[in-house]
């Protein structure tokens, strides 16, 4: 099959590894990988990287077709890597059905990459509550409208549910819709990754194993 359009010529003539990596020494890291993603985030934060808090949620359902989108981070502790959604949205059907995902961060400015997958468990409600709370009008009014990824055919059935959610939301400006949820990835490994033009990538993941994290060099 032919390339669109003399798509694949453009495509490999793309440049990539372009960013300026950090130095990194995969031999002296925390015994944590929650230590060392904090200080990779904080470093990209600095570095000026565009939207660093963004990463590639992967779910899959019940039969284990897989799906992928970008979501923003919005806490890592000890209990894990936390993001918020609404639990009737396709992704939160597939967590449901399948309580394991993969999050994926890519700041090509410095070349890095990492990846964090394991279970999910649901954050209590007033984590869930205080999110909602925080966010912009305007997200606040979509979520209300409770139809995320629902087929629709005209844009004044979009407009008449954001007026209903707008005018609920000044009656009881507190209020939480029950399907939103705060989630978070309690990983069994975290991968980071700093790639290299030669392709001499640094990659180092971690893994836990009764309660204990272990550090393990990878070939590129």
């Amino acid at each position: 099959m032919g390339s669109i359009d003399g798509l694949r010529d453009i495509l490999r003539g793309l440049p990539v590894l372009k960013g300026t990596a950090p130095e990194f020494d995969p031999l002296n890291v925390p015994d944590s990988p929650v230590e060392l993603f904090a200080h990779w985030f904080r470093t990209a934060v600095d570095a000026g990287a565009v939207e660093p808090h963004a990463m590639t949620l992967s779910t899959a359902d019940a039969d284990g077709r897989p799906s992928a989108r970008v979501l923003i981070l919005k806490d890592v502790d000890a209990a894990g890597w936390h993001f918020a959604i609404n639990a009737g949205s396709r992704k939160g059907r597939e967590i449901a059905a399948r309580p394991m995902a993969s999050l994926t961060f890519y700041w090509p400015e410095l070349v890095r990459q990492v990846r964090v997958s394991g279970p999910v468990v649901a954050d209590a409600p007033e984590i869930a509550a205080a999110d909602f709370l925080a966010r912009p009008l305007g997200s606040r009014q979509m979520a209300l409208t409770a139809r995320q990824s629902q087929p629709y055919r005209e844009d004044s059935e979009l407009d008449d549910a954001l007026e209903r959610a707008s005018r609920a939301l000044e009656a009881d400006p507190d209020q939480v819709p029950a399907e939103w949820m705060s989630y978070a990835v309690q990983p069994d490994e975290v991968e980071f990754w700093q790639g290299d033009p030669a392709r001499r990538h640094t990659r180092l993941r971690y893994d836990l194993a009764n309660e204990q994290w272990t550090r393990t060099r990878l070939w590129p």
